[in-house]
């Protein structure tokens, strides 16, 4: 039986730029940083030191060698924040590319994009 959701896989082109896109401009922390010694090398983040599920950030290039079978795609990931509205005006003010705060059935939502224009939801959920 699953219980819960450990990791999410995002394959990156450059993973210290992306480290420091999640950490800088979006507050989450480097929960472990793991190099195998044979240049395989991933950083697990997670927007707080105590969240369930992490991001994995690889190399896409070198996973794309390793495992050629395994699926490059950017994931589509919704993520939760309590104060929508705040948090698209602190986006915005750091200059990250954000989409129209909208409202839905479900409450409020934007997305934005990463450092490699990949983009995700966050949804307001109190």
């Amino acid at each position: 039986m699953i219980t819960k959701l450990g990791q999410i896989m995002l394959y990156v082109n450059n993973q210290e730029e992306s480290v420091k896109f999640w950490t800088e401009k979006l507050g989450f922390i480097v929960k472990s940083e793991v190099d195998n010694g044979q240049g395989m090398k991933w950083f697990e983040i997670a927007p707080t030191k105590d969240a369930e599920t992490s991001i994995v950030l690889h190399n896409k290039e070198l996973v794309a060698k390793m495992s050629p079978g395994v699926s490059l795609e950017t994931p589509s990931l919704m993520f939760f924040s309590e104060n929508l509205d705040q948090l698209y005006k602190d986006f915005s003010e750091k200059q990250i590319t954000v989409g129209e705060l909208v409202e839905i059935p479900e409450g409020k939502v934007f997305n934005f994009a990463d450092n490699e224009n990949n983009y995700f939801a966050i949804m307001e959920k109190k």
